[in-house]
């Protein structure tokens, strides 16, 4: 059986005991060191200008001009058989950098090899569409613009993915609250019963992690169920819930008889 580690008071503890700790680089490597990436470096240098190649975590690591990106995904598809692209998105280095890191991650599943290509994209600016080369890539950018705000020029359908077509922001963007702002948190209030309901409503709840053992409206109940919005006040006190630890495990403590005479009264 897993040795049990105590919780007390584990959401006060820190996330870590170094606030400087800086992670290690990862380490890179000289494209030489591997056979299939030199030839396909060689080949694809033809073709394009290679800013930067290198190998990391097994990968070869392409960085390109974002003009090129169609060509490149081109090239790589249909001469050197990386029929694949599994994951396409961006980094936002707008603070830094004034723009988003765009990536392609490909594989090879003749030569057992993964390809990761990196442009870079002023937060003004448009990159062109790949899915002609992969129609995969129709949702992955989508979602790209969706999320992080990337524009993609000649896409067939970019349109938000995942929030509303009349959200007014991106939510993946370091700049963007965690919570949402004043706007988020009224936003599905104002769309279904208007903002005449507010006072009635109150604003949407934008933690995830909040949890009231009192509140009958949000249904976030814990313990007994009651009919929404009932008026516990009267028959339960605001007590902590309470836990005991038996045989290792951390079980919730069994109800004083006092307290089973208020779930009755409440049934």
């Amino acid at each position: 059986m897993r040795k049990y580690t105590p919780k007390d008071n584990v959401q006060r503890q820190a996330y870590f005991s170094d606030r400087f700790f800086v992670s290690p680089p990862v380490p890179r490597y000289e494209i030489n060191e591997d056979e299939i990436f030199s030839k396909d470096l060689e080949k694809i240098s033809k073709e394009v200008e290679i800013k930067e190649a290198y190998i990391e975590h097994t990968h070869l690591v392409l960085i390109i001009n974002k003009n090129e990106n169609l060509k490149t995904l081109t090239f790589l598809k249909e001469e050197l058989n990386y029929e694949m692209l599994m994951e396409l998105s961006a980094v936002d280095y707008i603070a830094s950098k004034d723009g988003y890191e765009v990536f392609y991650e490909m594989l090879s599943l003749s030569k057992h090899k993964r390809l990761r290509v990196k442009c870079f994209v002023q937060k003004d600016e448009a990159i062109e569409s790949v899915t002609s080369v992969y129609k995969s890539a129709n949702w992955s950018e989508r979602e790209m613009y969706d999320m992080l705000g990337v524009k993609v020029a000649n896409h067939p359908n970019l349109k938000r993915l995942i929030m509303p077509d009349d959200w007014y922001d991106h939510p993946l963007k370091k700049t963007y609250p965690l919570q949402g702002d004043e706007v988020a948190s009224w936003y599905e209030v104002d769309k279904i019963f208007g903002k005449s309901a507010r006072d009635i409503i109150g604003p949407e709840q934008r933690d995830p992690a909040a949890i009231d053992r009192y509140d009958t409206t949000r249904f976030a109940r814990l313990g007994h169920e009651v009919p929404n919005g009932a008026d516990i006040s009267q028959f339960e006190p605001e007590t902590p819930i309470s836990y005991e630890e038996e045989g290792g495990n951390t079980l919730v403590k069994k109800l004083k008889p006092e307290e089973s005479v208020v779930l009755k009264r409440r049934r």
